[in-house]
């Protein structure tokens, strides 16, 4: 089993820490982030950053479905951490100033990919797969906090 690992980043025109708040706010703000490839999104702890369990099923191909049981951490400051319980899946998202009322964000996950030819084409693939849907979150988060 090799690590799989995708990672997407963007600078967005607003304050780091409106950024953050946006992405930690499991009930109100992360809801409006979601694309059509999350479902059945329900916060079941929490909801505001470290402590939060939330629960969504993501489809990243018409095949696959991960069904996502999230325990959210925030280690640092500026960082966000969710571990799925039910698999070796973790996203971190990290948001760092990047000048004067600008900010960097950068969400990267990684988790133990199956062997075999199977493997080879989850290594390939899936990042890209991934990678096209958090463009799509960074966008809704871009206009959702750039004034």
């Amino acid at each position: 089993m090799a690590q799989v690992e995708a990672t997407t980043e963007r600078i967005i025109a607003a304050d780091p820490e409106a950024v953050f708040d946006t992405l930690a706010d499991y009930k109100d703000g992360r809801p409006g982030l979601l694309t059509e490839h999350f479902s059945e999104y329900e916060v079941r702890e929490g909801g505001d950053g470290e402590g939060t369990l939330v629960h969504w099923k993501l489809q990243a191909t018409s095949k696959r479905v991960r069904d996502c049981l999230l325990d959210v951490t925030e280690p640092t400051d500026g960082r966000l951490v969710e571990k799925d319980r039910n698999s070796t899946m973790v996203t971190t998202w990290t948001v760092t100033p990047a000048g004067e009322g600008r900010s960097k964000v950068v969400v990267t996950t990684v988790w133990n990919g199956v062997g075999g030819i199977g493997g080879f084409f989850e290594r390939t693939f899936a990042p890209k797969g991934l990678g096209r849907i958090y463009d799509a979150m960074l966008d809704k988060l871009a206009a959702t906090t750039e004034k």
